[in-house]
């Protein structure tokens, strides 16, 4: 199925195994039966990748689309069916791959961007997790990021942090960890970006080197030892990230936080000590984000926001699988799985409406509004306050928010506007 757009063609290079990343050179297609974050390094060389699982939700739909690269998923058989270095081109709108080269490749991510500059009062975030893509997209017609993903830096880091704290290299792992993120927060600096706190699940973290010492082999790592559980019972190993988010912020104030994954209000709330404990507590310029993406969140949000968070973002990704309960990442299933089901929309509506209506900000980051327009009008419809989308779908995006803000702006509305535009 379609997963990033665009056409590319090259030699295929099918990858069993991580271990196995080296074979990908630039100019080839990554053939895999699935992607995970250690795969990242040759996915940056690949000019399109392939997949036999997965969804338009999955590792290497997410990534290909912060790439700009063509992706398509779920083929079931890409590694059987196709030959090693055989030339072929992949179609990532269409959903297809061809043999032999049958189009022009399309240019990655556009170092300019012609279009005039769009104001709106809904802010346009970007997802993003690779600290090369950040000065070229802190240019375009962006608000800040809305989700900047640390599994992909640690993924390059390569080593599992409990096997780095063993060694006593915690400053090693928190000084890279720092450099990365320091790229986010210097390119888009004085716009906010929002890191969001490891979400490794157990088999990713196994798969860095030590891991297999530390993780336990899940039978279902989505719903896992991963998220805010891992913080709160491996306190060391989180206060790594701690440290890296207050040296950055000691030069760049505009890095705030966003807490993944989280289950029940009182694992919340004993985070939310954590991070006072260590400084980090909510001012002018340092907010506290919770993803939204366990029905319990929806249930309890009002209970949720009690605890003191300044705003939520809502992980469609993980929300529509948890309330569907579909696998995201079935290729079996993928028709089904629809963040434009009703039970979703009731969702997101009570989630949006009620945060805004108690003064915390609403976003959205998972690959919902960068896929389906007619969702993003809802959301502005219902007063979300930021979108945050894949660097592909920025413009269109902020063109979509505003025809939906000149649909429903009341006057007041249009004042606000033109303070933002002044």
């Amino acid at each position: 199925s379609p997963a990033s757009p665009g056409i590319a063609s090259g030699p295929a290079k099918i990858v069993q195994h991580a271990s196995e990343i080296d074979k990908v050179l630039e100019g080839d297609v990554l053939v895999a039966e699935m992607t995970t974050p250690d795969f990242v390094p040759a996915m940056k060389r690949a000019v399109a990748i392939v997949t036999d699982r997965g969804g338009r939700t999955c590792h290497a739909a997410i990534v290909s689309r912060e790439l700009g690269i063509p992706c398509v998923v779920g083929t079931e058989n890409a590694t059987r069916v196709l030959k090693p270095e055989q030339l072929i081109t992949v179609d990532g709108s269409e959903g297809k791959v061809f043999e032999g080269r049958i189009a022009r490749e399309e240019p990655k991510i556009p170092l300019v961007t012609p279009r005039a500059r769009i104001r709106t009062t809904t802010k346009v975030y970007v997802n993003l997790a690779e600290p090369e893509l950040a000065e070229r997209v802190a240019s375009r017609d962006v608000d800040g990021v809305g989700l900047l993903r640390a599994e992909f830096m640690i993924a390059q880091i390569g080593e599992h942090p409990r096997y780095m704290i063993a060694q006593g290299r915690e400053a090693e792992f928190v000084d890279k960890l720092a450099e990365g993120v320091t790229t986010f927060a210097r390119a888009f600096n004085p716009r906010p970006v929002v890191y969001r706190t490891t979400d490794f699940k157990t088999n990713e973290y196994r798969n860095l080197k030590g891991g297999e010492e530390y993780e336990d082999v899940e039978e279902n790592p989505m719903l896992g030892y991963r998220g805010c559980s891992r913080y709160v019972k491996e306190l060391d190993v989180f206060k790594l990230e701690i440290e890296m988010i207050k040296r950055v912020r000691q030069s760049y104030k505009n890095l705030w936080v966003m807490i993944p994954f989280v289950r029940t209000v009182a694992e919340l709330a004993r985070l939310v000590r954590i991070l006072k404990d260590e400084g980090l507590r909510s001012s002018k310029d340092f907010k506290l984000w919770m993803m939204v993406e366990v029905p319990s969140n929806i249930f309890l949000i009002d209970e949720f926001i009690d605890v003191g968070i300044d705003g939520i973002s809502i992980g469609s990704n993980d929300l529509t699988q948890l309330i569907l309960g579909i696998d995201r990442d079935n290729p079996k299933l993928a028709e089904e799985f629809d963040e434009r089901n009703e039970a979703v929309m009731i969702a997101l509506e009570k989630a949006i409406k009620t945060s805004v209506s108690r003064g915390v900000t609403a976003s959205i980051c998972g690959q919902a509004p960068s896929v389906y327009p007619e969702l993003t009008e809802k959301l502005v419809e219902w007063g979300i306050t930021s979108v945050s989308v894949s660097p592909d779908a920025i413009e269109t995006t902020r063109e979509i928010i505003a025809k939906a803000e000149g649909r429903m702006a009341s006057p007041s509305m249009w004042r606000r506007i033109a303070r933002t535009a002044s």
